[in-house]
């Protein structure tokens, strides 16, 4: 796989699993939890916008 085609993967991964948590923040009932996931997919969001304007030269955020 090219270097474009990894980006492009990482970056749809990232995006998948920030919307992960937004459902799971819509679910949690607890809204101390719902504002943590809704902030943990809010910065991996933004993290993957950088890293599909940089062409994926940044690095996998940590879970």
């Amino acid at each position: 796989m090219s270097v474009a085609g990894e980006s492009r993967g990482r970056v749809q991964q990232m995006r998948d699993k920030a919307e992960q948590l937004k459902q799971a923040a819509e679910r949690a009932t607890d809204p101390q939890e719902r504002q943590k996931l809704q902030e943990k997919a809010r910065r991996l969001q933004e993290q993957s916008q950088q890293e599909a304007a940089m062409g994926g030269q940044g690095q996998y955020p940590p879970d």
